[in-house]
């Protein structure tokens, strides 16, 4: 707990405030947190309990360099390898937004990315940068070229 302010009344007692948890892995998170506590049979029990990510804890972006973002084009070919449209969308984010190489129409959607795919990969494709440049901002990075 990094910070609580704890309220007893009549057989009902309120601890709220700050916690954080710690994962095996070392990564932390931050929680506002509160529960409310009743006396009930001769025992303390929780009668509500309330926890959620603080805001600015959601989103911890993890710094990425140039190579690492060439490397992520190696995953999206790696996807096209294997033939199936659905691995191929999976490397896409929710709302991304696809203009295809062999169509005129803009996919929205993961079904409608995967569905593109679908003839893309019936052509076997195998796909190559001949020239590039990177951008990186606070949570995004740009790979765009030739």
């Amino acid at each position: 707990i990094l910070e609580g302010e704890i309220y007893v009344g009549n057989n009902w007692a309120q601890d709220a405030g700050i916690y954080e948890f710690t994962f095996e892995d070392g990564s932390k998170v931050k929680a506002r947190y509160s529960f409310v506590y009743v006396y009930e049979d001769g025992q303390w029990m929780i009668s509500h309990h309330h926890s959620s990510l603080m805001p600015e804890e959601v989103v911890r972006p993890q710094a990425i360099t140039k190579d690492e973002v060439r490397n992520l084009f190696g995953l999206w070919n790696d996807a096209l390898a294997t033939g199936d449209p659905r691995q191929v969308a999976a490397r896409y984010a929710d709302d991304a937004v696809l203009l295809p190489t062999l169509s005129d129409r803009a996919r929205y959607t993961p079904d409608g990315i995967a569905d593109y795919f679908v003839h893309f990969l019936e052509k076997k494709p195998v796909g190559k940068i001949l020239e590039g440049n990177i951008k990186i901002g606070p949570n995004w990075a740009q790979d765009a070229g030739i």
